[in-house]
């Protein structure tokens, strides 16, 4: 890859080099003048390359605009006729001017339109062209206008053009800086493309100079800058960078930086010089110079108020960029806390009505990131925020404080709060356009109201806060909820605080254990595998239930460590008894994977890693995953298990039948197997419904091929039950509990040959 990168770059760079080095070659073959054959020819074959050059652009790179670098090449054939005809009509002058003054017209456009790509067209800028243009002008206009116009025997528009030509060169330097004003850094192109533009004005103000004493062409060495200028603008045509001229990077401000000032500053000291050398020639010389200098003192102070209207207008727009969000334009966190504290000062402590604020958190954004990537998570952020515009009432707070969290604050009762919530909501009953398609979320909110008085900072955080903690309140009780904040909560998120505090130290210091629930074969009652499942005994509340620290570990990161952890000593403990024979080859090990884990491309390389350290082949080994994985699941997720699959390990979805079931999963993920969830088994012998649908889950599953457990069997009833329906592995409480690796052992020694349920006492489990 580095190697056809290396190549790839060298033949990018290759044409412009090969170009240049025709470009110099050529102007050392008509400086040494060999013959007028080889002069024209030098002259031809740089002039049509750069004509080319510059012609082709659009087609070989993404310049913008595509109609600048056609008109540079117009613009260079025009002068290139102007050139080559010159010589040979030194009678009749004119016609080379018809060749060359169009040229510098569409030169002129060809600036235009790039100032204008980069945003360099504002009123300060011209102004400074202003203020040259009519410096170079009374210079053009006294210096070499006047004399020529006094030649004798020579028509009088031919002395006019010979006076312009300056004046067209100092129309292009003001153009040609501006693009340099608009540039933060020079590259390439742009440097060769002004020092194409310095040599071709060179060379027009030598023929200037030779124009005063009433000539029109001396020597070919007049015309070695326009070679040199054909070899620089051909150049910049071709170099890579050239995409690069036509994109904005200007500073916000025009400052009075020094490159500005060696423009500007000569162009202010010119009457002064000019009244010196020439004023006292006449007085029309006199009244011109003092009407340019009045002139360009008057734009001198309307670029002074321009700058500080633009010093202004960038700092507004600063402060605003620092306020708000820029892909919202909503009011940031920052604005957000600002109105807050407003509201709350502005409100007495004794009114009846309160300060509400709304935290507000999209259900799902996370799966649309996922999904269709973050430029169509920004849309939907965009057009979540355009909804809650429009419906909320005027005056209301609306801020984003996140990546998909918005905040709102309104002063009302509760009833008023409330309508607020339900305005709120159904800016999400329809679907949100997205791209080509439509997507379904929700929101979920959390309230919290104050009254006014007090400390407006303290009030407004903890307004702030609680309003959030309300939110993740909210989230738990699922999609779409809202609910008002009660002191109750903050008892929960302390505690759920030191929950993870402590799990974090249980992690650290070896403060999990693994338990073993035996997965069983109906018919003989003997383990065919089992689950292993995460238990932890907290040093001071005693046992805490999975229900209760995993979600913790899933909204603290932990869930990738935990479940590392409980991986690796599973396979350990299995790698044991394989090697000591209280297991048999075909013993599998089933061990949970979370929703999270899965979104980790790296599982399957890991999860290889850990087979072969402990030296445990996949097909002894089960992942069991819930059913929203199946229906969230992007492709990422997707290619995670078709790869854990590829390794040979078991793949099962766990409390099969709760969540989104759905056949056409099944077939599109690779699943081994399904766990039937015990809502359905505790109900069989009473529910006539929860056995049919174990019935359809097994006709199902053998006809995709998979395996089948049922989960939380309790009685014997359910046992023959689930034996009549078909299922032949069951798991549960009829069997014994999860237990500690010992007490495993010794129930598989006891029962190995035994038949029927032998259960297992929960020992110390």
């Amino acid at each position: 890859m580095r190697v056809q990168t290396a190549a790839s770059s060298r033949a990018a760079h290759l044409p412009w080099q090969v170009f240049g080095g025709a470009g110099v070659t050529a102007t050392v073959l008509y400086v040494l003048d060999l013959t007028s054959v080889v002069d024209t020819a030098a002259f031809l074959l740089i002039g049509l390359g750069t004509v080319v050059a510059c012609g082709t652009v659009p087609l070989r790179s993404t310049a913008r605009p595509r109609a600048a670098w056609p008109l540079m090449g117009a613009s260079a054939l025009c002068f290139l006729v102007g050139v080559i005809v010159r010589p040979l009509v030194t009678e009749q002058p004119l016609l080379a001017d018809a060749a060359t003054v169009p040229g510098y017209a569409l030169l002129g456009l060809f600036f235009t339109l790039l100032l204008k790509a980069r945003g360099g067209v504002t009123r300060h800028a011209v102004l400074d062209g202003l203020i040259v243009c009519l410096a170079g002008g009374l210079a053009s206009a006294l210096l070499l206008a006047a004399p020529a116009a006094e030649i004798a025997d020579r028509p009088a528009l031919v002395s006019f053009l010979a006076g312009l030509y300056p004046l067209f060169d100092i129309v292009l330097l003001a153009l040609c800086f501006n693009l340099t004003f608009t540039a933060r850094t020079w590259p390439p192109v742009l440097t060769a493309l002004v020092a194409g533009i310095g040599l071709m004005v060179a060379g027009d103000l030598m023929y200037a100079i030779i124009g005063v004493s009433g000539r029109t062409y001396a020597s070919p060495l007049l015309d070695v800058p326009f070679l040199l200028s054909y070899t620089l603008i051909g150049l910049s045509a071709l170099h890579p960078s050239v995409a690069e001229l036509g994109r904005a990077d200007r500073h916000q401000v025009q400052a009075w930086s020094w490159r500005r000032m060696s423009l500007l500053v000569p162009a202010i000291a010119t009457p002064f010089v000019l009244l010196v050398l020439v004023g006292g020639h006449s007085a029309g010389n006199r009244i011109l110079i003092a009407c340019c200098g009045v002139s360009i003192v008057a734009l001198l102070l309307l670029r002074a108020v321009s700058a500080v209207q633009a010093q202004a207008a960038a700092q507004r727009h600063s402060e605003h960029q620092a306020m708000h969000d820029p892909l919202t334009g909503l009011p940031n966190r920052r604005m957000a806390t600002t109105e807050v504290e407003r509201l709350v000062a502005a409100l007495a402590a004794d009114a009846t009505t309160r300060v509400w604020v709304c935290f507000l958190d999209l259900d799902g954004f996370k799966w649309v990131n996922d999904s269709w990537g973050h430029d169509t998570g920004d849309q939907l952020v965009i057009e979540v925020a355009d909804r809650l515009r429009a419906a909320l009432p005027t005056g209301t707070v609306l801020a984003r404080v996140g990546g998909d969290e918005f905040v709102v604050a309104y002063v009302g009762e509760e009833t008023g709060a409330l309508r607020l919530v339900d305005r709120v909501q159904s800016c999400f009953a329809t679907p949100l356009p997205l791209h080509d398609t439509e997507v379904v979320i929700s929101a979920s909110l959390g309230l919290a109201h104050a009254p006014g008085g007090g400390d407006p900072a303290l009030t407004t955080e903890a307004l702030l806060r609680d309003a959030d903690t309300a939110m993740y309140r909210s989230k738990a009780e699922g999609p779409g909820h809202a609910t008002i904040f009660d002191v109750s909560m903050h008892d929960r998120v302390r505690e759920r605080i030191e929950l993870e505090g402590a799990l974090r130290a249980a992690l650290a210091d070896d403060g999990l254990t693994v338990v073993y629930q035996p997965i069983v074969h109906l018919d003989s009652g003997r383990p065919t595998g089992a689950e292993a499942l995460v238990r932890w005994t907290h040093p001071d509340r005693g046992p805490i239930p999975p229900m209760t620290f995993i979600p913790v570990a899933e909204e603290a990161g932990l869930i990738d460590t935990l479940g590392t952890w409980v991986r690796n000593e599973a396979l350990r403990q299995l790698a044991l008894w394989r090697a000591d024979g209280t297991v048999t080859g075909d013993f599998y090990l089933s061990i949970n994977v979370s929703p999270r884990q899965l979104e980790d491309p790296q599982l399957p390389m890991v999860v290889a890693r850990e087979l072969q350290h402990h030296g445990v082949p996949a097909s002894a080994v089960a992942l069991e995953m819930t059913e929203s994985v199946m229906a969230d699941g992007g492709g990422l997720a997707a290619r995670v298990l078709f790869e854990l699959r590829e390794l040979g390990v078991r793949l099962l979805v766990d409390d099969f039948g709760t969540g989104f079931s759905a056949l056409g999963y099944l077939r599109r993920f690779p699943v081994t197997g399904v766990k039937i969830d015990r809502s359905f088994v505790s109900g069989l012998g009473e529910s006539g419904e929860d056995e049919e649908i174990v019935r359809a889950v097994v006709a199902m599953s053998r006809a995709l091929g998979l395996s089948i457990v049922a989960e939380g069997v309790e009685t014997r009833a359910q046992r023959d039950a689930l034996a009549a329906v078909g299922v032949t592995q069951a798991q549960g409480w009829l069997w014994g509990p999860g237990v500690h690796p010992a007490d495993f052992v010794l129930h598989w020694a006891a029962h190995r040959h035994a038949p029927g349920p032998a259960p297992i006492a929960a020992g110390n489990s």
